[in-house]
């Protein structure tokens, strides 16, 4: 016979696990000092502004 296992416990570990996964998306996104979150957003707007100054009119 298969080992015997305790549903509650189960989903609690589930729920924990992606509870965690969560936080840490979080803490990656939110966590963040101001200068970071500055010099994040220019990378991305000088990177918009090079792809949009590469692009050929037909």
């Amino acid at each position: 016979m298969g080992e015997v296992v305790n549903l509650r416990l189960a989903r609690k570990a589930k729920r924990r696990a992606t509870e965690a996964t969560t936080a840490a998306a979080n803490r990656a996104a939110f966590g963040r000092t101001k200068s970071e979150k500055d010099a994040d957003r220019a990378n991305r707007a000088r990177a918009e502004r090079a792809l949009d100054g590469a692009k050929r009119e037909d």
